[in-house]
């Protein structure tokens, strides 16, 4: 037996471990469960060349607890090491100090192990006690038991061990003793351990019988050895796929849309597969849902510095090599592999998007409502995404027909240019709220698209900026507007603004007898009365809200550095429709008199006599009208529509 000292600078290694690895010590059984593997796939791969000779026998890595001794021992039938192995590998540590290591990794505990090469010694997170029993495959070599108690002192010995391969022993320190219930080992196997390419057996396996659990004689494997991201996609079916879509997400009950297939071996390496969940709203987006791997070793869900952030809605699995297991933030950030890594995936996932989309326009329309959202986050955030994704977004009208931004424009040009040469693109969030205002436009022969997302208005606005800035010489713009932000004949002018036979006299005592019966309390400021010549079969009063100051509320909502417009009331236009003949018939029975006031004029001030109008004894109609308007707009509720009915019945 010999005697000796952990190889490293300080003796302080074990302290600072248990201290700053302490949040993330379940990593713990992922390092040894790795190693393990790893000395298995490499015994694979002597035998391929011939250093190894004959059978290789049983390879499973098996995990097994021993609550009495208060054990977890992970052994493999790898390579095994002789005892110079033991030394270099797990007594020379290259450290070069703990001050360096304390101050430069405390704050992520996955990289002090990923620099360090410390995988083995993060047993000690857990341990108070260490051992290992290994049998090196080479001939007429000892085995080595090393046993320490977390300091650098250790010590090493010959023994005798039946099978080639390593044990690595955890005496279980009483702080967590979690980890000596199978239930806890069996949910971080599951973890991390999931889709390892070496079967990971974990006790037996269990069923029913005559109402209690059993043991039965077959090893309990915890692992797929060979997941679908790691097979040719030729070998797999739609089926397949699927069926790996729920072996990743058990309580995920919807199938996916489709699903994308990675494979890339330069200039890096990268496999994987990912699947476009139905989205519809904010409410179904699950983030952080695809998994990274390293060489099917699973490393963690947060992926938003490998991928854009619009791709962290997508669901699947990620596997590359050149992203190390134990990974900072800062790192991710940095890494040049990164970076391609993030720029191919963006690339596979739009030409994606594109062959479903040229190969079957009308399949590729009927799953649109469900990647919308998807989609129209690409484009906002990323502009080589929106470039390739311009040709395949679509828009839907109110008949349920869906079309490019292109196509669209095309398919209303003639009709919705105004007489400036404006095109203008006219669309609802609300059908129910805004039906009077979109038969309006219909009877025009005008079309209106439905643009009820959550990321339309963004979109909207994305699509004018890109219109006016690829504008060419001559051509003119292209606006959305919603439905009920003014007059249809204001909506698309074609020609100028129809007048009426009225003073701004009788005007303005119009609109101040309607201004008198607006909706009391604070929501009186939001809502201004205007005089305008509408159509005669037009609504006599109606409500509008600028399309400006409504659009950047709802972007508000969204984006930071816009809160002011989220913090200003609504703002309605309350429109009395000079050509309505209820209207003229209001206006005929106006009263005036003759006023006298004073005005400055040339820096003198002189008296002038003005004539006022007022409408005489119309209160209940006035107030019915402006009713109206609310009830179309789908603002009259409450104690007020109660009003409005009793009074309808009452005029009756």
């Amino acid at each position: 037996m010999s005697k000796g000292n952990i190889g490293v600078t300080s003796d302080n290694i074990f302290p600072v471990i248990k201290k700053f690895l302490y949040s993330d010590h379940e990593i713990f059984l992922r390092e040894l469960i790795s190693n393990a593997v790893d000395a298995t796939t490499k015994l694979k791969t002597l035998s391929s060349v011939g250093e190894v000779k004959g059978d290789l026998g049983d390879l499973r890595v098996r995990v097994s607890i021993d609550k009495a001794k208060k054990t977890l021992t992970v052994s493999d039938r790898g390579i095994g090491m002789t005892a110079e192995e033991v030394d270099k590998f797990i007594n020379q540590i290259a450290f070069s100090g703990a001050e360096e290591f304390l101050n430069q990794y405390k704050d992520k505990a996955e990289a002090i192990i990923g620099h360090f090469g410390l995988g083995f010694y993060s047993a000690f997170m857990v341990s108070k006690k260490v051992e290992i029993f290994s049998q090196s495959y080479k001939e007429d070599a000892k085995a080595v038991h090393w046993s320490c108690e977390g300091s650098p002192e250790y010590t090493m010995e010959d023994t005798i061990k039946a099978e080639r391969g390593t044990d690595i022993v955890l005496h279980i320190d009483d702080e967590f003793s979690q980890y000596l219930e199978d239930a806890t080992i069996e949910g971080l196997l599951k973890k991390y351990c999931k889709f390892l390419p070496v079967e990971i057996a974990f006790g037996k396996k269990k069923d029913w019988k005559d109402g209690k659990q059993v043991e039965l004689d077959e090893e309990n494997i915890i692992n797929d050895t060979t997941p679908a991201w790691t097979r040719k996609p030729s070998e797999l079916t739609d089926e397949d796929y699927d069926k790996f879509y729920h072996e990743l997400y058990p309580t995920q009950f919807e199938e996916p849309l489709f699903h994308i297939h990675l494979n890339v071996d330069y200039p890096f390496n990268l496999t994987g597969i990912l699947y476009f969940p139905k989205i519809k709203s904010n409410l179904d987006v699950h983030r952080n849902k695809i998994q990274l791997y390293c060489n099917q070793v699973y490393v963690t869900d947060e992926v938003e510095n490998i991928v854009p952030e619009y791709l962290t809605l997508l669901h699947g699995v990620i596997d590359s090599p050149d992203i190390p297991l134990n990974v900072s933030r800062s790192y991710l950030q940095s890494d040049n592999n990164v970076k391609k890594i993030s720029g191919y995936i963006t690339k596979k996932v739009a030409d994606k998007l594109a062959e479903l989309y040229k190969a079957d326009k009308d399949e590729f329309a009927k799953k649109w409502d469900d990647i919308k959202m998807f989609i129209q986050f690409g484009m906002l955030t990323d502009e080589k995404f929106y470039e390739k994704a311009k040709d395949f977004a679509l828009y839907k009208n109110l008949d349920g027909k869906y079309a490019t931004l292109e196509e669209y424009k095309a398919q209303v040009k003639e009709a919705q240019t105004d007489k400036d040469g404006n095109l203008v693109l006219l669309y609802t969030n609300d059908p129910d709220a805004h039906y009077t205002y979109i038969e309006r436009a219909k009877a025009k022969g005008y079309d209106v698209l439905l643009m009820d997302g959550e990321l339309d208005v963004h979109c909207m606005s994305q699509a004018e900026n890109k219109s006016m800035s690829q504008a060419e010489d001559g051509e003119k713009g292209l606006r959305f507007v919603r439905i009920d932000s003014d007059t249809i004949e204001n909506l698309i002018r074609k020609e100028d603004t129809a007048k009426d036979s009225y003073s701004d006299e009788q005007k303005e005592g119009l609109r101040k007898a309607f201004e008198a019966f607006l909706p009391q309390g604070a929501e009186k400021l939001n809502y201004y009365v205007t005089c305008e010549a509408a159509a005669a079969d037009a609504l006599p009063v109606f409500l509008t809200q600028n399309e400006f100051m409504r659009r950047m509320k709802e972007m508000s909502a969204h984006q930071q550095g816009m809160s002011f417009y989220g913090q200003m009331p609504d703002q309605y236009n309350l429109v009395v429709n000079t050509n309505h003949p209820l209207i003229q018939e209001l206006v005929g029975k106006e009263t005036s008199e003759e006023v006298q006031e004073e005005v400055e004029k040339d820096g003198k001030k002189e008296t002038v006599v003005k004539t006022v109008y007022s409408l005489a004894n119309e209160d209940e109609r006035l107030k019915q009208l402006i009713d109206i308007a609310l009830l179309a707009s789908g603002q009259l509720k409450g104690e007020a529509l109660a009003k409005f009915v009793n009074r309808s019945v009452e005029l009756l």
